[in-house]
């Protein structure tokens, strides 16, 4: 079920933030759409706030089962296995994390060589608390372990979402769990906060907006992180896991004047004003040396002295 709500700010991005506060969600949560970009107006005049809708999803209500039929025989009772049911990503993310401890981590360690073993791969985890944010963190080794990767990492996110939801499933706050193998986290966040700012430079360079290819939730955070303080861009999420992207958007209200991009129609000068190059079929010609000055007529009747 999608719902969506309306709020104004002084920019879009004071309005998405408004939007956020109200919901109590994270901006990977949610999809903004601008409905109207924010006015300054002249002098103060006919300036008009921004204006965003902003929509997340929420699970839809499980139907009743229908009451059985009165003629129907009754069965005899038998126990049946429960349906698997898996949370989505975003519930998880809404519960306040807490700081793990060594039985969390002793857990993490436990259910990744039980997996290690299911799927045939030889790899052992080695685990760890990071004394700063509190979260476990899982390094693989071993000597295949760029299986345990994957094309861009899927297989890696889905062991580490998998881990996630075994460790925090039916408690009402949430461990972090950070899984890497190879240093693939590192030099993935390398990659992305380089085409991160490439793609800002080219929204400010020709003033459009870009939507990079849909990403996880880590990978939507490093760009949003990436690009925070990049002056004449925006950003915010868009869609639907699994095709959930990144819209870099062009923010007229912070972008550089003259930060060595070609200048609008209206910006460049006139052709009268352009200086002309030598080769030029058009460039003036060089003009004829001036005259020099007329020497002051000589009186004849003054005698020279000799």
């Amino acid at each position: 079920m999608i719902k969506s709500i309306e709020t104004t700010g002084r920019t879009e991005d004071d309005a998405i933030a408004a939007a956020l506060r109200q919901l109590n969600m994270s901006r990977d949560d949610v999809s903004v759409e601008v409905l109207e970009r924010a006015k300054s107006g002249f002098l103060g005049f006919g300036a008009s706030p921004a204006k965003v809708r902003v929509s997340w999803e929420e699970p839809d209500p499980e139907p009743e089962p229908a009451p059985e039929p009165a003629r129907r025989p009754a069965r005899p009772a038998r126990a049946a296995a429960p349906a698997p049911h898996a949370a989505p990503a975003a519930e998880h993310e809404r519960k306040p994390a807490v700081p793990a401890t060594g039985e969390e981590a002793d857990r993490v360690r436990q259910f990744l060589s039980g997996l290690f073993e299911h799927m045939g791969v030889e790899a052992e985890a080695e685990v760890a608390i990071d004394p700063e944010s509190g979260a476990i963190c899982v390094e693989l080794t071993g000597e295949r372990v760029g299986a345990l990767i994957g094309r861009r990492g899927e297989t890696l996110d889905a062991i580490q979402h998998l881990t996630n939801y075994v460790l925090n499933s039916g408690s009402d706050e949430r461990t972090r769990v950070n899984i890497d193998a190879e240093n693939y986290r590192a030099k993935r966040a390398d990659a992305l906060t380089g085409l991160a700012r490439k793609t800002a430079a080219r929204v400010v360079r020709y003033r459009r907006n870009q939507t990079l290819e849909p990403m996880n939730a880590y990978e939507r955070h490093v760009i949003h992180t990436a690009l925070q303080d990049y002056e004449g861009v925006t950003t915010y999420s868009t869609g639907t896991e699994p095709q959930r992207r990144v819209v870099v958007a062009y923010d007229p209200s912070t972008a550089p004047r003259d930060g060595g991009y070609p200048p609008r129609r209206d910006e460049r000068p006139r052709r009268d004003d352009r200086p002309r190059r030598s080769g030029d079929r058009y460039a003036s010609r060089p003009s004829a040396p001036a005259p020099a000055p007329e020497k002051p007529p000589v009186d004849k009747t003054v005698k020279e002295w000799l």
